[in-house]
């Protein structure tokens, strides 16, 4: 994998359910981002339009800020399609968008999706074989591989078997719902030449009953997830950890609250090994965007 990763500054957004605003919504959300100095914005898997389409329209709306998926699922994509999607996209936009590609997990891929979810690894690896084999279209019209290049992109990661995966075959690896330790891990798994990008969940301006009422509901969202229940036994959480919403243990190890730990935690997953956090600020309603945490945050950006 010979793409590299445009730059995208230490530390960005990743926002889930974007699509679920108007996409004037949406884009004028996008331009505050960039305005306020993060490097990048990372789309979650679309629930109600495609990420690939919520990039362009997000894309189109900035001038410089760099747009990703993290993760596009790749059930139900054929590989060809995952292709051209993205290099329609950095044609337009050339240096401002990254193929983030993943398996999910079967709760998503069979409950939600209605796909059938096995061998997620080999999936991912056959998929990324059909993306990186030779574009019959393109050798018809005369296109070779050097002027049509493909997105940068990373994967998915959170054990050492898919970490090794992303390391071999793309940019990097995007890590979710992770400790600074997981981070120094992956870091050691993936060498120093591949990225590391971590997602940190954060509730920022509010007082810490609440926000860590909020931390909790986010993390009960993901408990029946068996991916991450592995990665958190790995680092020494166990099942008592995964009853009644989650331990207190591991809420505080997942979601940073208020401004000076979550510029701890950034600062510490950047000192394990990260190139680039992307902060998740968790709203009271999924269906709105905590601006107001991106505003309070943006002094993390450094200015980029």
């Amino acid at each position: 994998m010979e793409s590299t990763l445009p730059p995208i500054g230490t530390v960005g957004l990743w926002v889930p359910g974007m699509d679920l605003r108007p996409p004037a919504a949406a884009a004028e959300a996008a331009a505050e981002v960039e305005a306020l100095g993060y490097g990048a914005l990372w789309l979650s898997e679309g629930l109600v339009r495609d990420p690939f389409m919520e990039a362009a329209t997000l894309l189109g709306a900035t001038r410089s800020l760099v747009v990703g998926t993290g993760i596009a699922v790749i059930w139900g994509r054929h590989p060809r399609l995952l292709r051209s999607q993205a290099r329609a996209l950095l044609d337009a936009h050339p240096g401002r968008f990254v193929l983030g590609l993943g398996t999910s997990h079967a709760r998503l891929v069979e409950g939600v999706m209605g796909l059938r979810y096995e061998r997620p690894l080999t999936a991912l690896r056959e998929t990324l074989d059909r993306i990186d084999e030779p574009d019959p279209v393109l050798q018809l019209a005369g296109i070779g591989p050097r002027s049509a290049p493909q997105a940068p992109r990373v994967l998915a990661a959170l054990g050492p078997r898919a970490l090794e995966v992303a390391r071999d075959r793309s940019s990097g690896a995007f890590s979710y719902l992770v400790t600074p330790e997981h981070t120094a891990e992956a870091r050691a798994v993936l060498g120093p030449d591949r990225v590391l990008i971590v997602e940190q969940g954060v509730v920022a301006g509010l007082g810490d009953g609440e926000a860590r009422d909020r931390a909790r509901a986010h993390i009960a969202g993901y408990l029946a997830g068996e991916p991450y229940r592995a990665s958190w036994r790995r680092l020494g959480f166990g099942d008592g950890d995964f009853r009644d919403g989650g331990s207190d243990r591991l809420v505080d190890a997942l979601v940073a609250v208020g401004e000076e730990e979550i510029a701890e935690r950034v600062g510490a997953h950047l000192a394990a090994g990260a190139d680039h956090v992307c902060l998740q600020a968790l709203p009271a309603d999924p269906a709105t965007l905590p601006r107001d945490q991106w505003r309070r945050l943006a002094h993390l950006t450094g200015g980029r």
